[in-house]
């Protein structure tokens, strides 16, 4: 069962939605949401944010499962973000910060049941990166983030993970991000691993996306946007055609 890993080592130009179900879960809401969601026709639609309940997290698996044939993938903040329904998930471990806890701690206490879950587990390395703001990540991991200006850094760390073995690397500058990651630090890092290169935070226009499938990204997660204006998927539906129209002609 590799049909995530598939979806992100495919050729560039792909879009996940993320959903926050401490931010998005009444049912009128995600049936809104998933109309524009399904138009829009993404690759994968993520599921998670750092302070979700288990109840919210469940109901809006089962609530998007029942609205959705895309591949719904598993973004965990903590080691209760696991659910049978869902069809993969990135097992995070969050490679830039030195807190054991989210390093693989959460995912010792997750591992027993996950194996027991018939769902695709991609492990993969999670970088925070500065957006400009304090972002809930940094704040319940406890971890700093690395300086946007700081490439290097985000290279090596990146390289690290590829050698440890994981599967992909997300960049991320977190939820409510100011400032997207810059496009020298996508492009370096892509430069430097073999692996999938996933970017999110903060990206709330088509250009963003632009500049980030352009710097080298394979996967580009959209959060922030929706939040603040659903109708940001259907502007982004004209870009993903085009762009994939022209990666099959290149």
């Amino acid at each position: 069962m590799e049909k995530i890993r598939k979806i992100l080592s495919d050729k560039r130009g792909k879009i996940a939605v993320l959903i926050d179900p401490d931010k998005t879960n009444s049912s009128a809401d995600l049936k809104a949401l998933s109309s524009k969601i399904n138009f829009l026709n993404p690759s994968l639609i993520f599921v998670g944010g750092s302070s979700v309940e288990t109840e919210d997290f469940d109901r809006c698996i089962r609530n998007l499962k029942a609205l959705t044939k895309i591949p719904l993938v598993i973004f965990p903040g903590a080691d209760h973000h696991i659910h049978p329904l869902a069809d993969g998930i990135l097992f995070l471990s969050l490679i830039s910060g030195r807190n054991p806890d989210f390093l693989i701690g959460h995912q010792v206490r997750s591992a027993h049941l996950l194996k027991k879950m018939d769902i695709e587990v991609i492990p993969t390395g999670y970088l925070l990166i500065d957006g400009g703001v304090n972002s809930s990540v940094s704040y319940v991991s406890q971890t700093t983030p690395i300086p946007a200006d700081q490439a290097s850094i985000a290279v090596n760390t990146a390289i690290a993970g590829e050698m440890l073995g994981l599967s992909a690397i997300f960049l991320d500058a977190g939820s409510g991000a100011k400032n997207v990651i810059p496009a020298e630090m996508i492009s370096s890092v892509k430069q430097n691993v073999k692996v999938p290169v996933i970017v999110g935070g903060g990206i709330r226009s088509t250009g963003q996306v632009e500049m980030a499938f352009n710097a080298g990204a394979d996967l580009v997660v959209i959060g922030n946007g929706i939040e603040e204006n659903p109708d940001f998927l259907l502007d982004l539906h004209n870009l993903q055609s085009e762009y994939t129209v022209n990666q099959s002609n290149s």
